[in-house]
């Protein structure tokens, strides 16, 4: 999709302001400046500036139906995020139109032009793992057009997120860990270009250093796929040395967390006696497994409600008001199972 050869994010560049800035200068909104909006216009026009067409069109549609594009719709969490955004979606007279990216960024791209070209409302984004350049989402966000993003939030200026405390949520965990008697605790991080990576990372260090434990590069490894083999296959080697061997793991996801009890226990080690094992996210199989898997537990159905109604209310006031950059972050809760439970 292509919404013009000068597009309002060039114009800020140029005058060193913000694209939500231009933006409203161009749309006479009050509280800019007429100093602003002159600069603004003259340039507009210098530039040979011309609001798209279908940018125009996003803004005066109502379809009454709202997108939403995922990673994997097999996920338990995002399952659950969906269930929360279709009750507020059908209970305020919308559909919702789902698209799957795999976490690819290319399936990504190409269901924002689905999306677009079909006129819908709004839009809710937990974008792919590949994606690092968000050109595609600020094209929109230049225009006013309503997007709320979920989970993974991208370093993007002026845009609504719903997230989950991951900072605390990860310092939770290995806190419980250390209460535990463990002290040479494994991270299984995820991919470094996710925001929620850094932050359980951060919780994770955050919760060693408040111990008084050493904080080991070496102990932080990342899981980039998040698969059960790729996380086995890492673990194998790390358990098998007796004298460099973790005694906990801490995984940013319990599928991780999944291929991680399976290596140590095909070691015969003992979990949770040898080694403690806690996961993120609490997927259905946590609590099934043997030994029940320690998770922390997100509140996926509360963050698709709340991003839900965060859309709505963005669609509702687009034409009154431009969208103002929101933080709404939910609270974890970690459950302790018999994979770290040794008192």
């Amino acid at each position: 999709m292509k919404l013009g050869q000068v597009t309002i994010k060039d114009i800020a560049k140029a005058l060193n302001i913000s694209s939500s800035t231009v933006s409203r200068a161009l749309k006479d909104y009050p509280g800019i400046s007429e100093e602003t909006k002159s600069r603004v216009k003259a340039l507009a026009k210098e530039m040979n500036y011309r609001p798209n067409a279908v940018a125009l069109s996003l803004r005066k549609s109502k379809s009454h139906t709202i997108g939403v594009i995922i990673p994997e719709v097999v996920h338990f969490f995002f399952s659950t995020v969906i269930s929360g955004i279709e009750e507020v979606a059908y209970a305020n007279g919308y559909n919702v139109i789902l698209c799957q990216t795999n976490e690819k960024v290319e399936r990504e791209i190409s269901s924002v032009d689905t999306i677009i070209s079909n006129q819908i409302d709004g839009l809710l984004v937990s974008y792919s793992k590949e994606t690092t350049d968000f050109s595609h989402f600020q094209k929109l966000i230049d225009y006013d057009y309503p997007v709320v993003f979920f989970d993974r939030a991208p370093e993007l200026g002026d845009v609504v997120n719903v997230t989950v405390n991951d900072f605390s949520g990860a310092y939770q965990a290995v806190q419980h860990l250390i209460s535990q008697g463990y002290r040479e605790i494994l991270h299984l991080a995820g991919p470094k270009n996710l925001l929620i990576s850094k932050n359980r990372k951060e919780g994770y260090q955050a919760a060693l250093k408040d111990a008084g434990l050493e904080i080991r590069e070496d102990r932080i490894i990342e899981c980039p796929l998040g698969t059960p083999e790729e996380s086995e296959e890492i673990c194998l080697k790390l358990f098998s040395d007796p004298n460099e061997r973790p005694d906990a793991v801490f995984s940013s996801n319990d599928i991780a967390a999944l291929g991680a009890l399976k290596a140590i226990k095909s070691l015969g080690l003992e979990v949770p006696k040898d080694v403690g094992v806690v996961g993120f996210s609490n997927w259905q199989f946590a609590s099934m497994i043997d030994p029940p898997l320690s998770t922390v537990s997100q509140p996926g159905f509360q963050m698709g409600e709340k991003a839900a109604q965060l859309l709505l209310e963005m669609i509702d006031q687009k034409e009154a008001k431009p969208t103002q950059g929101k933080e709404v972050v939910l609270e974890t809760e970690l459950i302790v199972r018999g994979s770290s439970q040794r008192k």
